[in-house]
């Protein structure tokens, strides 16, 4: 897949709440950084999405049941659990987005009151390849609301980790049946 200046990588929520020894880790979710790194060089634009929530954000719970409304504490904004991930390079001159900002709202994807879509049609960008934590979760959300705000969407598969097995493969699914194109990092160029 040759990549122009009207792509995008988005690298979503690579932080350390969902990696080896954070708040709310996904299974060899660190192994991604690895992978992304090696995207990147190919890509003019990069968008980094981070989950960072106040302290008492709606989908906080004392006894997490690890759903919706129900998950343990994790990336409040300014603390360790919300920083990228230390083997993630992150350039400056990357467009970040915050989401979950708002105490009452759970926010899933990257587009999700960030002004994202607006930003990146700004900026000529035509097709989004999409990356991070987690496939059947965040990942999945952002790639659905790129497609529903026009984009050509690609995931790409090795540079994502999903939470379980089954719900990884129902994720994949829903991607398919949405349109959105698969492919390895090795592919991309």
């Amino acid at each position: 897949m040759k990549i122009d200046e009207s792509d995008a990588l988005i690298i979503v929520d690579v932080q350390n709440d969902f990696c080896q020894g954070g708040a709310l880790p996904v299974p060899r979710g660190e192994q991604v950084a690895r992978v992304i790194n090696r995207l990147m060089i190919h890509f003019d634009h990069l968008v980094f999405s981070r989950d960072w929530h106040p302290q008492d954000h709606c989908s906080f719970s004392d006894a997490p049941e690890y759903r919706d409304g129900s998950w343990p504490v994790h990336c409040v904004e300014d603390s360790p659990g919300a920083e990228f991930h230390g083997d993630l390079r992150v350039p400056l001159d990357a467009c970040f987005v915050n989401k979950g900002t708002d105490p009452d709202v759970e926010a899933y994807s990257a587009f999700d009151g960030t002004g994202l879509a607006a930003e990146l049609r700004r900026r000529g960008v035509q097709r989004v390849f999409v990356a991070g934590l987690a496939t059947d979760y965040c990942v999945k959300s952002t790639a659905l609301d790129a497609v529903r705000a026009g984009f050509e969407t690609v995931l790409v598969e090795d540079a994502c980790r999903g939470v379980a097995p089954e719900t990884t493969a129902a994720a994949l699914e829903t991607l398919n049946e949405a349109g959105v194109r698969m492919c390895r990092s090795s592919e991309v160029g």
